[in-house]
């Protein structure tokens, strides 16, 4: 497959296998809660013998999108979210489609872009896996703050990898009084997030919602690659 191929179609249930006896190659496929797939590019990690599963939501087909949206929109509807924030900046798209989803008109995006009316109380340091080195500054608009005020909040971000950025976004809302009662995600990627999630709060693990997940994964002698 090309690069540009990924994230455009999802596949019916078993249409590819789950653990190939010679592992996965050039795609690892995730699946949702009915047992859809959708097929993911490998990204190989710096030492040559990990890789992880990626997922860019802005790169989706839009029916892609729509089902990822509509499928965490049905998973986090029980905590009854009344106002979504997204974390910039793939989270955005899936805030956006999430909040119509679950009948909402609006949603509230944080950024990392400073407006001159910005308050720098109102803002946390944040760094991701995909950006480790490049240290960017995560905004709430002040303006936005009555929106969420005693509401029921839903934070949501493309994919929870590090934990880095999901804990950057809890800190900044926490500067304001605001908790979420659920953080939704397109995918989980590993497990590494849940340390620095248990460490704010042992109470966030259970509430995490993801569509999809996916493993760190090893490479096999014959090439493949294998969740670890």
């Amino acid at each position: 497959m090309q690069p540009h191929d990924f994230w455009q179609e999802i596949h019916p249930p078993l249409s590819f296998e789950r653990q190939p006896a010679d592992g996965h190659r050039g795609f690892f496929p995730a699946e949702f809660e009915d047992g859809r797939q959708l097929r993911l590019p490998i990204r190989e990690l710096a030492d040559g013998e990990q890789a992880l599963a990626s997922l860019i939501v802005n790169q989706a087909g839009f029916a892609v999108e729509e089902a990822l949206s509509a499928s965490l929109a049905e998973k986090v509807r029980p905590f009854e979210p009344e106002v979504v924030v997204g974390l910039p900046t793939l989270g955005l798209t899936l805030a956006s489609g999430t909040a119509k989803r679950l009948g909402l008109s609006r949603y509230v995006p944080l950024g990392t872009s400073r407006k001159f009316w910005y308050r720098e109380e109102l803002s946390v340091p944040m760094t991701s896996i995909t950006s480790p080195e490049q240290t960017k500054r995560l905004y709430l608009d002040p303006r936005m703050l009555p929106l969420l005020e005693n509401r029921r909040v839903l934070l949501i971000d493309d994919v929870i990898s590090s934990g880095r950025s999901i804990t950057a976004a809890l800190e900044l809302l926490a500067r304001s009084g605001i908790r979420p009662v659920v953080i939704g995600a397109a995918m989980l990627q590993t497990d590494a997030w849940q340390k620095p999630l248990a460490a704010m709060d042992l109470q966030w693990l259970d509430r995490v919602v993801g569509v999809l997940r996916t493993p760190r994964l090893k490479r096999l002698a014959g090439g493949g690659w294998a969740a670890e």
